[in-house]
């Protein structure tokens, strides 16, 4: 069974309640139709609910038993105001603001997953990534322990001489452009937490950069020694190791050459960028040269499960990502 497979199989295990608040936009309905048919999650719509059964029709979707909610309708939007206005008044919201506010469909989603009336959250198929992590980061907020919004992908390669099978975790490629020390090794622990419950193997964290075991001496080198430091000292449960070169951590000959003694090295199934340039062109140089498949990318750090979609994206997509969103909530930092 292929990683994709799995991955919506797993979450059929618990049918959780995912909030898509793009409720009329005509891939996310479609999507939406294969989620209850399958039993993968059961999916929420959020929007009018004329236009979203007028897409269904178009698309031949089946939607009759998916949950719509109106905003403008639902009996919980006054609380929902309240809550609102009371996380942001410090913020300068006013109430009249805060009401306004419910009106947006990708804000009111956050607020059904705030309020606990969805387990999980994904957006993004026609909407831009600070539009999805905005009303994430006001409300659902940051998780302590990670201490910062971070994202991965699940990077499948055609060669199953690759890391674990075929797989390898690659982070951050998404969010974070110069990750402080305490901040990369954040990124690192929520990656591998999150790569055991998805990917089912234990992680092997290396952490990258253009040395291996002090073979260079630089302050970006300093950068990701400090963070490994962070890393083991926060997490001494997961196998974490660096700072060593993409070489040394992939390929066994050359892991133990160079960083003798490690148990990570030429073994890694999970890959630390150093900053968001290197993570960004890397998923891609891997993608575009290798035909590896890039699924996310993947948000972690949040309280609670927020995801966001390439507008790109197919309607395949948006099904195996309201899986795997399903599924972070197996997951603890």
């Amino acid at each position: 069974m292929d990683i994709i497979s799995e991955l919506r199989t797993k979450a059929k295990a618990k049918v959780r309640r995912i909030v898509l608040p793009e409720g009329d936009e005509p891939r996310t309905v479609q999507a939406a139709a294969i989620l209850t048919r399958e039993a993968i999650v059961e999916p929420i719509l959020v929007g009018d609910p004329d236009r979203i059964l007028k897409v269904a029709k178009d698309k031949a979707a089946d939607i009759s038993k998916v949950r719509i909610i109106h905003p403008a309708e639902d009996p919980r939007r006054d609380e929902y105001v309240k809550t609102y206005f009371e996380a942001r008044k410090l913020k300068g919201v006013t109430e009249d603001e805060a009401a306004k506010q419910m009106e947006d469909p990708l804000t009111y989603g956050i607020m059904m997953v705030h309020g606990g009336a969805a387990d999980g959250y994904l957006s993004g198929a026609d909407h831009a990534t600070g539009d999805t992590v905005r009303p994430a980061l006001q409300i659902i907020k940051a998780n302590r322990k990670a201490g910062v919004v971070s994202s991965f992908f699940i990077m499948v390669f055609p060669n199953k001489a690759i890391g674990e099978n075929g797989i390898l975790i690659f982070a951050d490629c998404a969010i974070i452009p110069d990750p402080a020390p305490a901040n990369l090794a954040g990124i690192a622990i929520a990656s591998a937490r999150a790569a055991k419950t998805l990917c089912g193997f234990e992680p092997r964290i290396a952490m990258l950069s253009f040395s291996t075991a002090g073979s260079a001496k630089h302050e970006m080198v300093d950068a990701v020694k400090e963070a490994t430091r962070i890393a083991k000292e926060k997490a001494p449960d997961l196998q974490i190791d660096g700072e060593m070169q993409a070489d040394a951590a992939l390929v066994p000959a050359i892991g133990q050459k160079k960083f003798p003694g490690s148990k990570v090295a030429g073994k890694a199934n999970v890959l630390i960028f150093p900053d968001l340039n290197s993570g960004n062109i890397g998923y891609k140089l891997a993608q575009r040269l290798t035909g590896a498949e890039a699924i996310g990318p993947i948000l972690t750090g949040f309280n609670k499960p927020v995801n966001d979609l390439s507008r790109g994206c197919s309607v395949d997509d948006i099904v195996t990502m309201a899986a795997i969103t399903s599924m972070q909530s197996d997951i603890t930092l």
